[in-house]
């Protein structure tokens, strides 16, 4: 199978992974809290159990991150991280106890993590100008699974029978029906996803220039760059005719055992590479933004119930909207980050962020007017909010692909998505407790994107891909 087949293919794989954890998110969550409640448990189990979803993501992103940069292997973490995901699954669907609930979802809060190696792989895989395009497709991809997920519980929740000693009803099913989804993608995974590597043109291109004369060599020389991308630097280049005609037929000197065996980590310093102005800058924006969507969905049901007496059935329709049109953001995105600087994306969506903020705090902390003005509030509200989140998202992890070094990429994208997980623990919590007071609520969170536009603001300059790499290249070929 060629290199270009295989790519797409580990690259759809990619999708399907993201679109699975879309859809668990999606199935599980409206039914969690009925479930506990046949359970027995307590009120605050309902945060628990979420929140240990996230905590576990949060400790093992950075370790699978860690994992995949030593190895320069993402298929069999992949493979390793979904078994927890089905063990989770299976503990969900089993549902003897709340305290085997919680559990589950803290099992199956470990398979998320490898999401950083994920990441770091795309960042390994793609051009700095393409980075945007591929994140912003990748995280639509996930976007398309909580908008289809509902659907499936169209028809989990007619599911009342029994299978051996286990009880398949709707509460246990939406379990019972992501660990076959897992399950599905192990095989998915096996059979279509392979550990491309940059060097793979290259070796392959050696190989038909082993195969030619010198004289091939030489002819071909000025227009065949045969050094693909983190041969030299870790960047994409090309090749000057000097180095090709150092080759002539030899296939390609093997790296010296020391280099082989260095790891990445070496003159790693995590203060040095996370302590630096522009990364602090890009962290906090991912836990501000996801600390007030996580915050906001949890207002968003008892403000709906509330006011409007929204139910199961309008609460669906309302997220599916939502899902639609969180998607068309993320293509225009998509679309955007070809024309434009990521900061300039950054700074659109952090715009639309505080107006959604502003909007919120003067209309729904105290919503004014009858019934049809109440409502017209509240949607353009929840409009402008999910309209900024992908400008943001999009921006945030692209920029921080590159301006974090690419050698520890996953350990980096692991250190960022803990820090987005713990966003997703506080959120819930602060929202949690404060529906009743949603001037403070929403002040706060108002608050937090004021200090995150500062930031931006005074680290403008900083917030753009490094030059010393493609300098030091341009100096290293020139002296050749």
């Amino acid at each position: 199978m060629d290199l270009s087949r295989k790519r797409r293919l580990t690259f759809f794989t990619i999708g399907l992974i993201f679109l699975l954890s879309g859809i668990e998110y999606a199935v599980i969550l409206p039914t969690i809290w009925r479930y506990l409640q046949t359970l027995n448990a307590a009120p605050y189990f309902l945060g628990l159990s979420l929140s240990a979803f996230s905590f576990s993501g949060l400790l093992a992103g950075p370790l699978f991150g860690h994992w995949s940069d030593r190895t320069r292997t993402t298929k069999k973490i992949i493979l390793f991280a979904n078994i927890f995901e089905i063990v989770g699954n299976f503990m969900y669907f089993m549902g003897y106890s709340k305290w085997l609930l919680l559990c589950s979802r803290l099992v199956a809060g470990i398979g998320t993590g490898a999401g950083s190696s994920i990441f770091g792989f795309l960042t390994r895989n793609t051009v700095p100008e393409d980075r945007s395009t591929v994140f912003a497709a990748v995280m639509a991809c996930r976007q398309a699974g909580l908008l289809i997920g509902p659907a499936f519980n169209i028809f989990l929740r007619l599911c009342n029978f029994h299978l051996g000693p286990f009880v398949v009803n709707k509460y246990t099913s939406p379990g019972g029906f992501m660990c076959i989804l897992w399950i599905l993608l192990q095989f998915a995974v096996m059979f279509l996803y392979w550990d491309i590597i940059p060097q793979d043109d290259t070796h392959e291109r050696n190989k038909i220039i082993q195969a030619e004369g010198e004289e091939d060599v030489e002819e071909n020389a000025e227009t065949k760059p045969l050094v693909g991308p983190h041969e030299l630097t870790g960047s994409y280049g090309t090749v000057t005719t000097v180095q090709i005609r150092a080759t002539h037929v030899s296939p390609p000197p093997t790296p010296p055992p020391e280099e082989v065996k260095t790891s990445p980590f070496k003159n790693f310093s995590a203060s040095r590479e996370f302590l630096r102005e522009e990364v602090v800058v890009l962290l906090a924006a991912q836990f501000i933004t996801l600390f007030n969507q996580t915050a906001l969905e949890t207002m968003v049901t008892p403000m709906t119930q509330k006011f409007f007496n929204f139910g199961e059935l309008e609460n669906s329709i309302m997220y599916c909207i939502c899902g639609v049109e969180v998607i068309a953001g993320f293509l225009f995105v998509r679309w955007l980050s070809m024309r434009v600087a990521e900061r300039v994306v950054l700074a659109v969506g952090l715009i639309l962020c505080n107006i959604s903020c502003v909007w919120c705090l003067i209309f729904l902390a105290n919503p004014l007017g009858g019934f049809a003005w109440q409502l017209a509030e509240f949607i353009i509200g929840v409009f402008l909010q999910v309209l900024g989140l992908p400008f943001v998202a999009v921006a945030q992890v692209s920029l921080f692909s590159k301006i974090t070094p690419e050698k520890t990429q996953g350990f980096s994208q692991g250190i960022r998505r803990s820090v987005g997980g713990l966003a997703t623990i506080f959120g819930p919590l602060w929202a949690g407790g404060l529906t009743s007071n949603l001037y403070l609520m929403l002040g706060v969170m108002m608050g937090l994107l004021v200090l995150l536009t500062i930031m931006v603001v005074v680290s403008y300059e900083r917030l753009v891909e490094p030059v010393a790499t493609r300098d030091n290249l341009t100096g290293s070929l020139s002296e050749d």
